[in-house]
């Protein structure tokens, strides 16, 4: 039997989430289950649970994300969040930043096959594209590092009050309290776990929303973002 007759039909939660696009996230959901698993992007383990796990716990995050803003998903790894995001959210700007080439390779497959215009694919570490990429309105992630880690890379990436957006699990409080130094230094001023999906996702799943004040990234990143744009405008002169 191959990894993609494993995937399980996709449950009625599924229809309601996405809508018009569900077909969209039942070909993404085969890809994931057969592509996913022979490019090494999953593991086997995951297909069966692919719906519950993966795809609508990433979708539901679009709960608290607000309307018509720029979206950057930071280490996209198969996409998740940022392909479930785009599927019920066609009124977001998303970038899918990922550093490894078979994984954007994946990527822009997936955005090409499903007519997401709306998404853009990005190869790239956050630290090396930060004055290159355009300031957001809004950073996800999903199992890419530690809160604190995390945040490092994310913040910067933000326009000014702006939010980071990170699904996490049961050790969110805990991640929260142990990366508080590191958030202030970051320009965090507000710092919170929601919990979304009811009735769509068992157990909720848990977002840990950083907001950042005037200084995304504190006052080091901000020389450093003007530094790369001092640099960009010369290049461009030339």
């Amino acid at each position: 039997m191959t990894e993609a007759a494993e995937l399980p039909p996709a449950p009625e939660e599924a229809r309601e989430v996405f809508g018009d696009r569900f077909g969209d996230a039942v070909r993404y959901a085969e890809l994931l289950a057969d592509a996913g698993v022979r490019r090494g992007l999953i593991g086997p383990r995951e297909v069966p649970r692919l719906w519950e796990r993966h795809l609508l716990n990433c979708a539901v995050l679009s709960d608290v994300v607000p309307e018509g803003v720029t979206v950057c998903d930071v280490g996209s790894g198969a996409g998740l969040p940022g392909i479930p995001l785009a599927l019920v959210r066609p009124d977001l700007k998303i970038t899918l930043l990922e550093p490894l080439l078979r994984r954007t390779n994946f990527l822009n497959e997936v955005v090409e096959l499903l007519g997401l215009d709306h998404v853009t694919v990005v190869r790239g570490r956050a630290e090396e594209v930060l004055g290159t990429l355009t300031p957001v309105h809004v950073v996800t992630a999903r199992a890419v590092a530690p809160l604190d880690r995390l945040a490092a890379w994310g913040v910067p990436l933000l326009r000014p009050y702006g939010e980071m957006l990170a699904l996490k699990g049961d050790t969110a409080e805990e991640e929260v309290k142990a990366a508080k130094a590191a958030l202030s230094k970051l320009g965090a001023v507000r710092t919170s776990v929601l919990h979304v999906g009811e009735d769509i996702v068992d157990p909720l799943a848990t977002v840990v929303r950083v907001e950042v004040g005037e200084s995304p990234g504190g006052v080091r990143f901000a020389a450093k973002r003007a530094k790369a744009a001092s640099t960009g405008r010369a290049r461009r002169r030339r």
